[in-house]
């Protein structure tokens, strides 16, 4: 129960531990705290109703048990099996390469390949409308993910000093936000919030779609496994860590909403396009749209931060593994970082700025299908759990999952239930996407690996054992 995870010497040697409880925390909250996030919230709380209370509160609290459940389900498998590959060497030892290599890609470099595009073209749109700037579209964009890129090859201390400090701005922020009732005065915006559009106006099952619109407030927690090897005590710190990041989220996007059902009808936050823009201004007055102009800054900087330093790392250990490109496995010969893999997610997350232009309404719906399978790999996760529990019932485990079966298997109906009350047009959409990426996979299996598809990949039992 207590023993120390083992890690590959070679590469102890060149990602050193410095990673603590409060940059794990800040990537974690860094991640969540984005523009995509704030506007998908306020936005559902206006197809929910400010008539609707109950439902509110109960979508929201079955959110963050439903991110408990993953939180949990991650903790045991990485501090199982130490590696950088993250989900995609769990899943290869419970259930096979194909399953990992589906899950890995869908639920993480597709889901951020869109995204990111999503926030950073809400970035690039709220720069050129606050300044009033005639550029070109995504030129802001793609000069601060490019910017970015570097500064996350340079080093993990470069990445923790960038992640604490935008973290920082947003927290304090959403909380100024959130407790802003207190001081500003009622007026225009109370008013219009008495004036919100009828309860009945959205179809749908309202509880569902609250829970899937709520539940993107508390993902990518799972980010700091892939950072094992660079973590300090990490056996203590990473679970810490999800815990702490998902109830700080849940306190920050709670006190947020709350503010914003003070401040603005349910007309505006369902249709203004930055219904985000229109609660600053309702808060902080004139000052209120560089006061966004701030936090979106410090919420795009944490997202990109947060996505490239995670996923990197997973792509960097799936190529050790065999499962990628052998190139992905490169280390910086300078700042021992995975700077292909930091390239290359740079480039897939630019190239729909470049091929879509400025269309962020069209992003904005692939974001919504491939978050589908974001949902799809946490479940993923919560099955590795129970068939590695029936496999290696004697396996050392630093971290067990409390409950257990219950709280995977919670997780699994949770998840399932708010995946299969998406709009069909979603499901549309992520389905192909899973048919592409699983073909490819497949391929890749059978064809590169040599492996058979579904033959799980034998393994000691012993926390860290690479074999």
């Amino acid at each position: 129960m207590n023993e120390m995870p083992v890690v590959d010497a070679r590469e102890r040697a060149h990602l050193p531990r410095v990673l603590g409880l409060h940059t794990l925390v800040a990537l974690i909250v860094g991640i969540a705290v984005s523009q995509v996030g704030l506007v998908g919230v306020l936005q559902g709380i206006g197809l929910i109703g400010g008539e609707s209370l109950p439902i509110i509160v109960g979508a929201f609290v079955t959110a963050v048990i439903l991110a408990i459940t993953y939180a949990a389900s991650f903790s045991e498998l990485s501090l199982m099996m130490p590696s950088s590959g993250g989900l995609s060497r769990y899943t290869e030892i419970a259930m096979g390469h194909f399953p990992a290599l589906l899950a890995t890609f869908s639920g993480y470099v597709v889901v951020n390949m869109f995204g990111l595009s999503a926030e950073l073209l809400l970035f690039d749109n709220i720069v050129r409308e606050v300044f009033d700037l005639d550029i070109p579209h995504s030129m802001v964009a793609l000069m601060l993910l490019g910017a970015l890129a570097v500064l996350n090859i340079r080093g993990t201390d470069v990445f923790a000093v960038l992640q604490n400090s935008s973290t920082a701005i947003k927290v304090a922020i959403m909380i100024a936000s959130g407790a802003a009732v207190i001081w500003v005065q009622p007026g225009f915006w109370a008013t219009a919030h008495q004036k919100g559009v009828e309860a009945g106006a959205f179809p749908g099952d309202i509880f569902p779609t609250g829970v899937a619109l709520f539940f993107w407030c508390f993902v990518a927690a799972e980010f700091v496994c892939p950072m094992m090897k660079e973590t300090k005590a990490p056996e203590r710190n990473i679970p810490r860590s999800m815990v702490v990041g998902i109830i700080m989220l849940a306190a920050l996007y709670g006190c947020y909403a709350f503010g914003a059902v003070h401040f603005l009808s349910r007309e505006t936050l369902v249709d203004s396009p930055f219904p985000h823009l229109e609660y600053a201004k309702a808060v902080f007055g004139r000052a209120g749209s560089m006061v966004l102009m701030v936090f979106a800054t410090a919420a795009t900087i944490g997202l990109i931060n947060g996505v490239l330093a995670g996923v990197s790392r997973m792509l960097y250990g799936m190529a050790h593994d065999g499962q990628a490109f052998r190139f992905l496995g490169k280390l910086h010969p300078t700042y021992g970082t995975p700077w292909v893999d930091i390239i290359f997610m740079a480039f897939i997350c630019g190239a729909p700025l470049v091929l879509l232009g400025d269309e962020p309404a069209t992003i904005m719906t692939l974001v919504v299908s491939a978050s589908t399978s974001w949902l799809l790999a946490y479940i993923v996760a919560h099955l590795d759990v129970i068939i590695l529990r029936i496999r290696y019932p004697m396996a050392a485990r630093p971290f067990r999952t409390p409950f257990f079966p219950v709280l995977p298997m919670l997780g699994i109906g949770g998840m399932g239930y708010v995946i299969i009350h998406n709009p069909v047009s979603v499901l549309i959409m992520t389905g192909l996407v899973l048919g592409v990426v699983g073909l490819i996979s497949a391929i890749w299996v059978r064809l590169v690996m040599k492996r058979p598809l579904l033959a799980p990949k034998p393994w000691s039992g012993r926390v860290g054992a690479q074999e």
